[in-house]
């Protein structure tokens, strides 16, 4: 080839391959992207939650001495009733009413040492009166007086301690209630405060939930409880939350919500295991396919059809909440708009698209 000719050819393919890309370009910006899509709308937020629970007393005390000793008798056991007052345990007695008794006796020394400072006393005072005795011995008749008034009052305050000592031998139910656990059996050394009885007051009953943290938000605030025995759906209670635990279980990861129940039936006892549902109560929001989302600018968003020019636009939307399936969305998006389902991967703004299953 001559070399004027191949100086042309090779000055000739930069113009050649311009073209080609160019045309190339053009081709692309033109080709029609078909998609799924849907309409959006408002709905009511979430689904009912549905937790598995267990029936308690709202009101539950573990019952003990206040003293140390060996215990005598525990007279209840699991599941009896117990009223006010009643004796549920005692404690061998026998050193407490010693100290009751020497207790008494110190006070009854102390009275007949007051009888006779009180009759030193008068007579020093008479004498006095009289002129047969001196001002120093008047004064110390009446120290010796309130000194063994003193020792009077210290050894009625030691009687009534060693009264209530005694009285700690004894344990009694402070409530009507049933016994839901006991604890040492009779015959046994036990601590002070070491639970004897745990009693389960007539107070009230709740429903006790382990709920998910993520599934809390339902479960914050007033909210109403629907609660009824999992074995019978036919008994049922009505409830609101009355405690939410402030912070999860170690093992569980979940936190312990407990709902108090209006007027439960006789059917839900202590222990029943029972099923709760909570019906969200949040304004209405638009749902959309997980598969709809993508990102730009570091945030979630979609892509918006504009029905008038078959173009799509992408926007940013605030997520209120991410499901496996679906994606709640905050803010971002109205009633009416039309949101690319699938195919989100394939487009770019300004993309001419053809919805699927159209002409």
């Amino acid at each position: 080839m001559p070399r004027i000719l191949r100086f042309c050819v090779l000055a000739a393919l930069p113009a050649l391959a311009l073209s080609a890309c160019s045309q190339q370009s053009e081709n692309k910006d033109a080709q029609v992207r078909p998609v799924r899509t849907i309409t959006v709308e408002k709905r009511d937020a979430g689904i009912p939650l549905v937790l598995t629970g267990r029936i308690e007393s709202a009101d539950e005390a573990s019952l003990g001495f206040r003293i140390a000793g060996r215990m005598f008798e525990r007279t209840v056991s699991v599941g009896d009733r117990v009223q006010a007052g009643q004796i549920i345990a005692r404690l061998e007695p026998q050193n407490e009413m010693n100290a009751l008794r020497s207790a008494q006796a110190n006070l009854a020394a102390a009275q007949a040492q007051l009888v006779e400072a009180s009759n030193r006393y008068e007579r020093q005072a008479k004498l006095l009166s009289q002129g047969w005795t001196t001002r120093a011995n008047y004064d110390q008749a009446e120290k010796t007086r309130q000194t063994t008034r003193a020792q009077v009052d210290a050894a009625e305050a030691q009687v009534e301690s060693a009264h209530d000592l005694v009285s700690f031998t004894e344990l009694k139910a402070d409530a009507p209630g049933v016994v839901t656990a006991v604890g040492p059996d009779s015959h046994e050394v036990v601590q002070a405060g070491q639970m004897i009885v745990r009693l389960a007051r007539h107070e009230g009953r709740d429903a006790v939930f382990d709920v998910p943290a993520r599934a809390l938000r339902a479960a914050e605030g007033d909210t109403e409880v629907l609660v009824h025995l999992t074995d019978d759906p036919k008994v049922t209670a009505n409830g609101r939350v009355r405690e939410v635990a402030p912070q999860a279980d170690p093992t569980t990861r979940t936190f312990q919500v407990k709902i108090g129940l209006t007027d439960p039936p006789e059917a839900m006892r202590l222990g029943a295991t029972v099923t709760g549902t909570v019906h969200p109560n949040a304004d209405p929001v638009i749902e959309i396919p997980a598969s709809s989302l993508t990102r730009i600018n570091d945030r979630p968003a979609v892509w918006i059809v504009d029905q008038t020019t078959d173009t799509v636009s992408l926007r940013n939307v605030d997520v209120a909440r991410f499901d496996p399936a679906t994606v709640a969305i905050a803010e971002g998006l109205d009633s009416g708009e039309i949101v690319v389902t699938a195919g989100v991967q394939a487009l770019h703004p300004g993309q001419k698209i053809r919805i699927l299953g159209s002409n």
